[in-house]
């Protein structure tokens, strides 16, 4: 939504502004040229990221147009979640949550919070450890190292379609650039023509260098500082089940637990104390 609200008020503004001086807006609809730019910086991308990185681009670009999943509410519930689980494991041991880790859609426990069974990699990442917990004979030292490097793994993952779309972004006003030397070598080639022909044709190869510039820091630029924060939140979300799951390893009492979990959180995310304290008491 605020993609959409960002690129009515920048092109508003921009050919509003233009208009508004005598600008005629007609002059600036050069489809050729925007091929040429954006079909070059698209060539450019398959080039520099084909494969699994272009794929992973596409899968994740629809994602700058919704809304955050990490809100106040998914986070509650999911430190309801664990609350559950590890109160589950303090009163009947580690071995009581077996059924729940191997499978966690038909688990009591799991069922009751659908926005996190819905996040597959979040329930697996949860499962996984609770897993090594269970049935494992690593330590606190050994788990955390693990996750720490399984957390890196995500982030470095989820980075590559924000860094893709910055180079592109980045490609743009060079394309601009070679769509307006294009245009200068044909109106070189037309100097035949009458003096209002020329001018719109050296006025159609500036706009190559006009939408080059637009492209990248109005249009595909913006894009990538979305991804990265989406990205970011992604980690966070590892990160907080990672604080959680430790302090109880390391033997603090679950409403214990999820208070170190808690603090991890970024502000506009965090619920208080006893907003979490309330939640979990009424999940249960």
């Amino acid at each position: 939504m605020f993609v959409l609200i960002g690129y009515v008020i920048m092109l508003g503004c921009i050919f509003g502004a233009y208009a508004a001086h005598g600008g005629h807006l007609g002059g600036l609809w050069q489809p050729s040229e925007v091929v040429m730019i954006f079909g070059g910086g698209l060539g450019a991308l398959v080039v520099g990221y084909g494969g699994k990185p272009l794929k992973a681009t596409l899968k994740a670009l629809p994602s700058v147009f919704k809304g955050s999943a990490y809100t106040k509410a998914f986070y509650m519930d999911l430190f309801a979640l664990l609350y559950e689980i590890l109160g589950k494991v303090r009163k009947e041991g580690l071995m009581s949550i077996e059924a729940d880790v191997e499978e966690p859609e038909k688990s009591p426990i799991f069922s009751k919070y659908d926005k996190i069974l819905h996040d597959h990699h979040l329930v697996d990442f949860i499962t996984d450890y609770l897993r090594l917990m269970v049935g494992g004979n690593l330590n606190a030292f050994e788990i955390e190292n693990l996750m720490d490097n399984e957390i890196e793994t995500h982030h470095h993952e989820g980075a590559v379609p924000a860094a893709a779309i910055a180079k592109l972004g980045d490609a743009l006003p060079a394309f601009g650039i070679v769509a307006a030397v294009m245009g200068v070598v044909h109106t070189m080639g037309s100097l035949h023509l009458p003096p209002p022909e020329l001018g719109g044709l050296i006025g159609a190869a500036l706009v190559g260098t006009f939408l080059g510039i637009l492209l990248a820091y109005g249009i595909v630029g913006p894009l990538s500082t979305v991804l990265e924060f989406k990205g970011d939140e992604s980690t966070k979300v590892y990160q907080t089940v990672k604080v959680t799951l430790l302090a109880s390893l390391n033997g603090y009492a679950p409403q214990v637990a999820v208070e170190f979990g808690r603090k991890v959180l970024y502000s506009t995310e965090r619920p208080s104390f006893k907003e979490l304290e309330e939640h979990v008491k009424q999940k249960k």
